[in-house]
This record gives structure tokens, sequence and C-alpha cells, in this order.
């Protein structure tokens, strides 16, 4: 069960990405970690991906999480190019952590939103559409194929809009429930009012608040890009709730490190940005699922992560 797995204090999430809905790439993600050793996959909400990651799961053991977010939550978003506005110096494409746009422009589905395009663009081209739907219509089909845990990003700015869609998914599923928060728009004082609003009634260590330190924001290896998770991870254990502690955003393979000698008495860490940058190169082939040389090596790489913990 999910449950044992978080209380072995061992628990590895691979974040495939809520807005990735490239169905072959997270077969692809799915099937390596899990080979991997990783027992637990954050993925998209949409039917499809759910049936592409049990693909790459194969016979291997291995719990499903779908996100969702509250208004103004940047994992719910989209990039798009105003084609007449951009001057085609194509540095979005090369920030692009998905490689998501083509020739000015951008391919949705490969999407996770988060935001190093608009960066780099200094002619205004790049907006975002947010993706957030009702949750009513998305979750039943999601529940029915078989899930083992929903997500909620609540980092907007929209408290309400957070409250109020955490309640709708209390109503539609009674299995574990994360939330995703981090003090990107909230205080420290208004992120834990948030967190104990959201679990005050729900059952002692059946919620997992994944401290979110930096948003995707896990490219590089080294303290200082995960010293944010750290950090908001402490937050939530001196609160000293019933909840699982996930550290997330900006992790990578010096997160368990820090967070040890920080004293984090943590549940377990997802990484997806550093992750999947590891090991792109591998799953950007054709044959990756077949050429059984280039899948084993990219398996030792995820070993080496996974065992980080």
């Amino acid at each position: 069960m999910l449950k044992d797995l978080l209380d072995s204090r061992k628990c590895f999430k691979l974040v495939c990405g809520a807005g990735n809905e490239d169905a072959l790439e997270v077969e692809k993600l799915v099937a390596l970690y899990s080979a991997a050793g990783c027992k637990f996959f954050d993925l998209s909400a949409k039917p499809e991906i759910i049936d592409t990651a049990k693909r790459g799961l194969g016979d291997r053991e291995g719990y499903l999480c779908v996100s969702v977010g509250s208004k103004g939550d940047p994992h719910v978003r989209k990039a798009q190019i105003d084609y007449e506005k951009c001057a085609g110096c194509h540095k979005c494409e090369e920030i692009c952590p998905q490689k998501t746009i083509r020739h000015c422009k951008v391919l949705a589905a490969r999407c996770i939103g988060c935001g190093k395009c608009y960066s780099v663009c200094r002619h205004g081209a790049i907006s975002f559409k947010e993706e957030a739907g009702d949750l009513n219509e998305i979750l039943p089909p999601l529940i029915e194929k078989g899930i083992d845990c929903i997500e909620l990003h609540a980092m907007g700015e929209n408290i309400d809009d957070a409250i109020d869609k955490w309640n709708d998914i209390n109503k539609i599923y009674d299995g574990m429930l994360s939330i995703c928060t981090a003090r990107g728009h909230l205080s420290e004082e208004k992120m834990l009012e948030l967190i104990k609003n959201m679990t005050a009634k729900r059952p002692a260590y059946s919620t997992i608040v994944q401290a979110d330190g930096f948003p995707m924001s896990g490219g590089k290896d080294d303290y200082k890009t995960t010293l944010q998770a750290v950090a908001t991870a402490e937050i939530v254990q001196n609160a000293k709730l019933p909840v699982y502690i996930m550290l997330s955003g900006g992790t990578n393979s010096k997160t368990a490190e820090l967070a040890k000698m920080c004293d984090i008495n943590y549940h377990g860490i997802a990484i997806g940005s550093f992750a999947r940058k590891i090991v792109q190169r591998y799953i950007e082939r054709e044959d990756f699922l077949r050429n059984e040389y280039a899948f084993a090596e990219a398996v030792n790489i995820a070993k080496k992560l996974i065992q980080s913990l």
C-alpha cells in the first residue's frame, strides 16, 4: 500500500509533470524509473496518461497520483506564442527543459508551464493559458481507471478557489490526498493556515503535504537549488501536523543529504525536472523501450538518484 511506502520514509516520487501530456514520454519515464526501483508516480490528470503509465509499469508495483491545480497555479497553464510579436531569436527554444517549442510554436502536450520561456522573451510574445477544469468531470473517470492519490496544487493567490477544489476532491475521493503548496504567493503563516484548514477534518496521516520550495526549478544538482525545498519542509515539520511530508521544488541528488543535516524527518522526496533531465538523452531515442543497452544505461543513472534518499 502507498501508506506503507510513506511510512518507510524511503518514498521516491517521480514527477512526470502535471502538464505533461506527452503519452510516449510518460510511458518511457515510468518504465525507466519503475525498473530502477521507483514506486510512486505523479501524472497529468488525463485518462490516456493513466493508461500509458500503466503500460510503462508493466508487472512492476507502482502507485499513481494525478495532479490538479487551483487558479493561478503554474502547473495547470500552457505557454502560447504571439507570432506577430515573435522576433525569432529562438531563446525560448533553447531554454525550454521539455523541448516544447519548435519554430516559434508551442507543442502544448509537452508544456509543463514552468515559465522559463517567458523569462527570456524580450518582446512580450509569450503568455499563458490556464487549463484548470471542473474536477467533478475530470476526476471520476480517473478514479474508475484506478489511481492511488490525488494531489491539489494550491500555491496561487486565490485561496478560496483552492479550498473549494479541495472540498470537491474530498467529496469525490476517499483515498490518500496530497497538498502541494509553497511560499511563493503566501507568507509562512498563510501557508500553514491553508494546510491546517485543509487537513482539519481528515484522518491522521491520510494526507501528504508536498512542501514545494521553488516549483519546477530542479535543473541543477547543488545544495543552493534544493535549499528552499528543505526550508519549506521544516516549516511544515515544526507545525507538528499528522501528515506525511514530501520535499519537492528544486529537489535533486543533494536534497536528502541537506534535509538530514537539517534534521528534517521527511517521508519522501518528489523529483521532477532533475529526474527527467539526467535521463533526457536516453528517453529522446525513438528505440528507447526496445534498446536494451540504452535502457540499462538510463536505469543505472536513475538508480543512483533513487538511492540518494
